[in-house]
């Protein structure tokens, strides 16, 4: 009988078993062969469907039978050693590992793997999801029978997978096999789908990087601003020697690396230059950006669109520079379930660019990044071994959360010592990350010992003070001797830390000072931001009186340039980023930088006010030796991470994500690696009531889709998703998704329907009991 590997497409044909293993075989193969592991892929190609050649699951594609679990013998054949029958053959784990995983996710790397496996075959399966009675043996015949030898697959003498040590690089491991294996399946599966008239299908590829042209283009871009720029002498020289020091590094041997900059010193174009010359000088495929802030994205894709868009032509460019965030992930695997039908699949829309990164510049998210990095689930994963030969670059590496600093650390470290990728960390305030090298070895062997891309004979901080900063006496100022001092400016920008803090300000500023005051936070969305922003830059350039208050969303990747800034005590790394907001372009001779103790000393979270606490700390100590602190010496930032890191014991070998680590629990790794707050929704608000309404009927026809997305997230904002008796929760109305089955809640995507609760000035105004605002 012909055994089949999927039903009829749209044009009546079936795919034959054999033909669509040999494909992702292949494909998968083709894929490894950036880090060496053809082999390995190839055999988890090979294999990865072997269950399809059981009788229950032909009879699935004829409609008889539902749930089939048609992995767990192509996992088991991989995992035998024919000469030690009780023993695993450890070159075949990760493939082995990869095949179970391949659509339900990865699950644990466990020594029990063949008699796990052994008893799994032995039973037929779970009531959910059966496996055919066929022996491993009797399938292994049928697949001959058809032509493929697996015997020969499975001759693997070596592994790249370091086995079962409790380490982040043998999870990294396993991850690149299962990444080359199911995209190389989606991409063969969907070829049979969407064939064309003539039983073709290809994805359209790309264009290449040409890293040289895209360099030459940078550099003639760069010049050009340089002229055009009203920057003061001293900081176009900075500039100018910041480039230059990147250029020299990018001959460096590929590895890890900080670049610390002071901010306005044109971090941005220049590490984009060392990446563009390193992936010439090594023969990198791609440069991926990877940045904590949306907001700092479209700026930061807008500025490469202008510098490189002599390197591709105008209609290529969206394929040459890729935009993705966490929006992108409408409607995949991660949203509805475990089990994926391929079957089912075929005509959903997708976003192929974002699926497996493709593109040669790609700019992301580090939730996007660093959580698909840690992910287990096939959807999230597929783009993984195409960051392999690649320069990944870290913009504001500060932000990364510090109970998942050590595997993070020695994950990027796997993949810079086995998979040829360059990694540069990015930042003003450069974290003391190299400190907590012992704890990373124990991850990964190499630890963590980057190289510094900026020379210390560039003196770059110190030829950058453009401001003085007077730090706090110990006592709080009272809310209304502030607003007496903010208001006897006539430009002047107070960041705080708590929106409701924010709210107040400007509400008693506005009060005394009438026009010209103007508010931004996170309960502003996104479009509303913009708009502020634009009149703040415009009235600063053309001298106009100016007063802004703000939350910390303006601290980093937000262009300003006030002569005087205050800013509320807090995190060491957070008043630096509030300081490269004044004079910022070194047009006066100075700018002041108030650092002040608010009437009510309070604080969005318990590790910001840690970090709060050791600034305070830290500032006294230096007084008792009747010292200053200087932001613009690394060594004081070295004091302030050490003492955070000390503080939450980073070390720690028991903190739960490193347990789980340990044991190379990928599900339970995947559920505990996260970026940002997972209680975080997106709210659609009426900031623009015409396009609200829009936006809003469109949503309740349609559901929530990844067009839809794009176009609602200008006017969104996040918040947490309100408890019971909330008085938020009344306005709010969950949105819907469509799927195989219908519709179904959308976890991610809520509309507030009081219109009347969005101020024109402060954003989305609830009352001071909700919970839900994210401070």
């Amino acid at each position: 009988m012909p055994y089949l590997a999927h039903s009829a497409n749209r044009l009546g044909r079936t795919e034959q078993l054999a033909d669509h293993l040999t494909k992702v075989a292949r494909r998968a193969a083709e894929f490894a062969s950036a880090f060496g592991a053809e082999k390995e892929a190839y055999m988890a190609g090979l294999f990865h469907d072997l269950g399809k050649y059981g009788n229950l699951f032909q009879e699935r594609l004829s409609g008889h039978e539902k749930a089939v679990d048609h992995w767990s013998h192509g996992a088991l054949l991989a995992a035998l050693d024919d000469n030690r029958p009780n023993r695993p053959n450890e070159p075949g784990l990760a493939s082995a590992f990869a095949i179970l995983g391949h659509h339900t996710g990865l699950e644990q790397a466990y020594p029990s793997v063949l008699s796990r496996l052994n008893r799994t075959v032995k039973n037929g399966g779970t009531p959910e999801l059966r496996i055919s009675k066929e022996s491993t043996d009797e399938l292994v015949q049928r697949a001959t029978n058809d032509g493929l030898d697996l015997s020969a697959a499975r001759e693997i003498k070596q592994s790249i997978y370091s086995g079962f040590s409790g380490k982040a690089a043998a999870m990294l491991d396993i991850r690149m096999i299962y990444s080359t294996l199911v995209d190389a399946d989606f991409l063969e599966t969907e070829s049979h789908f969407e064939a064309n008239d003539s039983g073709l299908y290809q994805r359209p590829e790309p264009p290449p990087l040409e890293p040289d042209r895209a360099l030459k283009a940078l550099m003639d871009h760069v010049r050009v601003v340089a002229a055009e720029s009203d920057a003061s002498t001293q900081i176009k020289s900075l500039r100018q020697d910041l480039l230059e020091a990147c250029l020299k590094a990018a001959d460096s041997p590929q590895g890890t690396f900080t670049l610390t900059a002071p901010t306005g010193s044109g971090k941005t174009l220049a590490m984009l230059a060392f990446a563009l010359k390193h992936a010439a000088k090594h023969r990198l495929r791609r440069v991926i950006v990877v940045i904590p802030y949306l907001s700092i994205i479209e700026q930061t894709v807008s500025a490469y669109r202008k510098a490189l868009s002599g390197t591709v032509s105008e209609h290529l460019l969206d394929e040459y520079i890729l935009e993705h965030h966490s929006l992108a992930g409408i409607g995949t695997d991660s949203s509805h379930g475990l089990y994926i039908d391929y079957e089912k699949q075929s005509n959903r829309r997708r976003e192929q660019l974002t699926e497996n990164w493709t593109s040669p510049i790609i700019v992301t998210t580090s939730v996007q990044f660093l959580e698909s990095l840690f992910s287990n689930r096939p959807s999230a994963c597929r783009k993984l071994h195409n960051i392999a030969g690649s320069v990944v670059l870290f913009d504001e590496v500060q932000t990364l959360p510090t109970s998942l600093v050590v595997p993070t650390l020695a994950t990027l470290s796997r993949l810079a010592e086995r998979y040829r990728a360059s990694v540069v960390f990015s930042t003003a305030t450069q974290p003391a990350f190299e400190t907590l090298d012992t704890a990373v070895k124990k991850l990964c062997a190499p630890g963590w010992k980057p190289v510094e891309i900026v020379p210390e004979s560039l003196s770059l901080f110190n030829r950058a003070r453009r401001a003085s900063i007077y730090w706090p006496v110990r006592e709080a100022i009272p809310w209304h001797e502030l607003i007496k001092e903010l208001a006897a400016f006539k430009q002047v920008l107070c960041i705080v830390n708590l929106k409701r803090h924010a709210a107040d300000v400007y509400k008693r500023l506005k009060e005394l000072c009438g026009d010209g005051v103007y508010h931004l936070s996170t309960n502003m969305c996104p479009l509303h931001r913009q708009v502020v922003l634009d009149d703040v830059r415009r009235r600063l350039k053309n001298g106009e009186p100016c007063r802004l208050v703000a939350t910390q969303c303006v601290e980093a990747g937000v262009d300003l340039d006030f002569p005087s800034v205050y800013r509320a005590m807090g995190p060491l790394d957070a008043i630096a980023q509030a300081a490269g907001r004044c004079n910022r372009g070194g047009k006066q001779a100075e700018g002041t930088v108030k650092v002040f103790i608010p009437e009510e000393e309070a604080y969005p979270d318990g590790n910001y006010r840690q970090a709060a606490a050791c600034t305070s700390s830290l500032l006294e100590r230096y007084r008792l030796k009747a010292q200053e602190p200087d932001i613009n010496q690394p060594g004081l930032f070295l004091d302030y991470y050490q003492d955070l890191y000390s503080i939450r014991n980073l070390g720690n070998d028991k903190s739960p994500i490193i347990e789980q680590v340990r044991i190379q629990h990928f599900a339970e790794v995947a559920r505990l690696y996260r970026i940002i707050d997972s209680g975080a929704v997106d709210v659609l608000v009426p900031y623009d009531p015409v396009q609200y309404r829009k936006l809003k009927d469109e949503v309740y026809r349609t559901g929530v889709t990844r067009e839809w997305t794009i176009r609602a997230r200008p006017h969104a904002i996040g918040l947490y998703c309100p408890g019971e008796g909330d008085p938020a929760r009344d306005f709010l109305s969950q949105l819907n998704v469509r799927n195989k089955n219908g519709w179904e809640p959308c976890d991610g995507w809520y509309i507030y329907t009081g219109e009347a609760d969005y101020h024109p000035a402060l954003g989305l105004v609830l009352p001071r009991e909700s919970r839900c605002l994210i401070a």
